[in-house]
């Protein structure tokens, strides 16, 4: 083939989103997925009851946890873990199949599962973390979106810390201070991120091409 008619195909990436609950991150996700056609949702195995308005894979797998463990024990989990009692794990086929077709995946996940994704999946994963403006500003968001009791809410803030504290092992952070602000410097990351040499297959067969080796 000629150089004019090679193309660069490119396999996707892991692209994870981690915060305290309350930060911006699922209100960031949401956005991110609605301008990218090239990127989907990981959607998580679940045991936690579902809520009003919540579908069965679409929003999450809804499982028990006898279902869960089997599943776990089989290998079928990339990451797992538990949040507040209940357990999540993010299934391994469809992510590596998405991967494959040269889409990304994106992860809203917590510290631990960024961790585990980071062991199994090394180059693929691109990690982002979500700070809060202020802790005062963090505990406002919680208080005010209504959606959970007073005693899930001083669980989730004292919970904070320890999730804050992993800052340092992500790839990028940013503190959201603007919604639209943080929008764009996800939109920059995700933008260098696909561009990486790594990820752009068969640019070797192009250079290789334009020097006459073909």
């Amino acid at each position: 083939m000629i150089g004019g008619d090679l193309k660069v195909a490119r396999r996707g990436l892991m692209f994870i989103l981690s915060s305290p609950s309350g930060a911006g991150k699922t209100t960031l996700a949401n956005n991110l997925l609605k301008k990218e056609d090239q990127m989907v949702l990981s959607v998580s195995t679940t045991t936690r009851e579902r809520r009003a308005g919540e579908a069965h894979g679409q929003d999450y797998y809804f499982v028990s946890e006898e279902e869960f463990f089997r599943m776990r024990d089989n290998g079928e989990f990339m990451e797992w873990a538990n949040v507040f009692g209940n357990y999540y794990g993010t299934p391994r086929s469809l992510v590596e199949d998405t991967l494959r077709q040269g889409k990304d995946v994106l992860f809203d996940i917590d510290w631990q599962g960024a961790q585990q994704l980071a062991e199994v999946a090394g180059e693929d994963v691109v990690k982002v973390f979500i700070l809060p403006p202020s802790r005062k500003e963090l505990e406002r968001r919680l208080r005010n979106r209504a959606q959970d009791s007073e005693e899930v809410v001083l669980k989730r803030m004292a919970k904070a810390d320890a999730e804050i504290s992993h800052w340092a092992e992500y790839d990028y952070v940013i503190v959201n201070y603007d919604l639209k602000e943080s929008e764009e410097l996800l939109g920059a990351i995700l933008f260098a991120e696909r561009l990486k040499r790594r990820r752009q297959i068969g640019l070797a067969a192009i250079v290789k091409d334009m020097m006459g080796e073909g």
